[in-house]
């Protein structure tokens, strides 16, 4: 079981908004931060469903190639509203929400790129 993961950003502000802004719409918070004088290297913040973070971005080179994060969502619905806050959050369109049936036939997905290139998607497995 994977407890946390997260992603480099060659602009920490503009992601931290970015992914602030994006996950709300799936119940993510900025949970916690730490400024570089705490973790003896960089800033970074963590986001998560509340009280712990799941998540975290850290100021540095980004990710190269960059990498996809898939958060898994409860319903159709909040897949929709992940896509929507991450477009009006800066996100870039790499895949409306819409039903994937190569994957199987009840998945159901929405992909943004991040600030910096990273494939971040939310995806719900139940029957519409």
């Amino acid at each position: 079981m994977i407890d946390h993961t997260g992603v480099s950003a060659s602009d920490f502000d503009k992601s931290k908004a970015f992914y602030t802004k994006a996950l709300s719409a799936i119940g993510y918070a900025l949970l916690m931060e730490f400024p570089a004088s705490v973790t003896g290297h960089t800033d970074v913040a963590g986001l998560g469903e509340p009280p712990k973070p799941d998540f975290w971005i850290y100021k540095g080179v980004p990710n190269n190639p960059p990498v996809h994060v898939a958060f898994r969502v409860s319903s159709r619905a909040l897949v929709d509203a992940f896509y929507k806050a991450a477009i009006a959050a800066g996100g870039r369109d790499n895949g409306a929400p819409g039903v994937r049936p190569h994957y199987h036939e009840h998945y159901y997905g929405a992909f943004v790129l991040d600030p910096d290139g990273n494939n971040i998607e939310a995806v719900c497995h139940s029957p519409a």
